[in-house]
């Protein structure tokens, strides 16, 4: 049973084998990390390198890019809410954004299988069976096949066995299969990007939900000391040391500040509805409970400038599509040279189906066929030409994607720098503004002021604590984006 095709087979295996070895080297140039403009220490974060972890090897498929990457570890745990590490767990699962990012990841993995497949022969099998018979008497012939006076059908059994194969003489597939494997590593990459921007968007509304509720907080406190004052200033009124307009103008300045708490509503709502939607929730069913902003402002070394590079998605992104764009043109170079597929059958029919392996009437082939482009009007060399200059274009927009992750690092380590020079100089004038505030009060009570300085000393001292608070939400989100353009990792993480 095995001596036709047994011996076919291994025929076709030696042939396959032997143009294997006529694989050789891929045209097209090998690819070469361009250089980028890297600094030696930051700018605003001082000429002392902080010393960082190596880098935590990765399995996800973009690891092997280089620059390298370092695992991105749970930033957000430096401003220590248990409210907010929760719901950062609620990201990596839920979060829409992120899943169509897993999406395409899982689709560039499929590319990349599907181009790797072509280094492999296509077989084929088939077989089918034929019933036949004549109309009438006599012997007839039907396809080849014999039939017996009287019309008697004849059953014909055929099977058959095929192999074809393109091998990879110049290239073509394994530059191909560089390209897939490079967009598949951008793909993790932009994949961790979208993790760390859900993140990063996460603590922001929420940093931002949280000031507005201290911003409540603050404001709840000054309608309750508004209150007392106009309380005092009914008293005083009562007892003709002062005017009706004192009491008009205390009452206004209740109902004005009352008119600030109910519109920060507004703002608390639609910050709770961003984090409902970062965390893959509808609006209506997610509340977070009232809480004082309790996360301080965390100190972040930078580290070394040289370290952006292993931490920073976007760039991993960049540079894999750099080495995308390079195995593009061996791919466009490859189209120069002839194209060679090799095929092989065997055939075979029999009108006894457990003879259908043993006949002596098996058919087999082989062949070779090879096609040449010989005038296109310029057609390849303009692929070509298309090719070097989208990898020209990838090198430019991976240099700039280094410069611009170096300059929002500088920025959030200048805003870090000058907002806590601020928030000193602001705390300070809180601290004045509330002694002035008590000082003119007690005045008014003793009849040495007008109403209108206590207001002045109040509405000072509620914009210096507002101010500060604002302040205050600044270092914090300054802290949210410095961690986001270092990539989400600090050196001593």
């Amino acid at each position: 049973m095995t001596t036709i095709f047994g011996r076919r087979a291994r025929f076709l295996g030696t042939a396959l084998g032997a143009f294997t070895l006529l694989s050789a080297c891929a045209v097209g140039p090998d690819y070469e990390r361009p250089s980028a403009a890297v600094p030696p220490a930051y700018k605003e974060g001082g000429v002392t390198p902080v010393a960082f972890a190596p880098p935590v090897p990765r399995d996800d498929g973009w690891r092997p890019a280089a620059p390298g990457q370092a695992e991105a570890g749970p930033w957000w745990s430096v401003f220590n809410d248990p409210v907010l590490d929760g719901l950062m767990r609620r990201v990596e699962v839920d979060n829409q954004t992120l899943k169509a990012a897993e999406a395409a990841y899982r689709q560039a993995k499929a590319l990349s299988d599907q181009a790797r497949s072509s280094f492999f022969p296509i077989l084929s099998v088939s077989g089918g069976a034929d019933r036949a018979g004549t109309v009438g008497s006599g012997n007839r012939s039907v396809s080849g096949t014999s039939i017996s006076r009287g019309g008697t059908p004849v059953t014909t059994y055929d099977a058959g066995l095929g192999a074809s194969w393109a091998p990879d003489l110049w290239g073509r597939i394994r530059r191909s299969v560089e390209s897939n494997d490079a967009n598949l590593q951008a793909s993790a990459a932009d994949l961790a990007a979208a993790r760390l921007s859900a993140q990063a968007q996460l603590a922001t509304a929420y940093v931002q939900f949280r000031v507005a509720d201290e911003r409540k907080a603050l404001l709840e406190r000054a309608i309750a000391a508004y209150r007392q004052s106009l309380e005092i200033a009914r008293n005083r009124h009562a007892v003709g040391t002062a005017t009706l307009a004192d009491v008009f103008t205390a009452e206004t300045q209740v109902r004005s500040t009352e008119s600030q708490l109910v519109a920060l509503g507004v703002q608390r709502a639609q910050f709770e509805h961003a984090i409902a939607v970062l965390v893959g929730q509808a609006p209506a069913a997610f509340a977070l409970a009232p809480a004082p902003l309790a996360a301080a402002v965390p100190a972040i070394p930078p580290g070394v400038p040289s370290a952006l590079l292993e931490r920073r998605p976007d760039i991993a992104a960049a540079e894999r599509q750099m080495a995308q764009a390079n195995a593009q043109i061996g791919i466009a170079e490859s189209a120069w040279y002839p194209d060679v597929v090799l095929s092989g059958s065997l055939t075979n029919s029999a009108t006894i189906l457990p003879r259908l392996l043993q006949a002596p009437t098996a058919i087999w082939a082989v062949g070779a066929q090879v096609a040449q482009t010989l005038f296109d009007g310029g057609t390849r060399t303009a692929e070509v030409e298309l090719r070097r200059a989208v990898f020209d274009q990838s090198v430019a927009q991976y240099r700039q994607t280094v410069l611009t992750a170096f300059q929002e690092v500088e920025d959030q380590l200048a805003a870090q720098r000058i907002l806590a020079q601020q928030a000193a100089v602001q705390d300070d004038a809180v601290r004045l503004a509330r002694e002035a505030e008590r000082l003119t009060l007690n005045q008014y009570r003793a009849g040495t002021l007008p109403y209108s300085s206590v207001l002045t000393a109040q509405t000072a001292a509620l914009s210096d604590e507002e101010s500060a608070l604002s302040v205050r939400q600044s270092r914090l989100l300054a802290a949210v984006s410095l961690l986001q353009a270092l990539g989400g990792r600090l050196p001593n993480f």
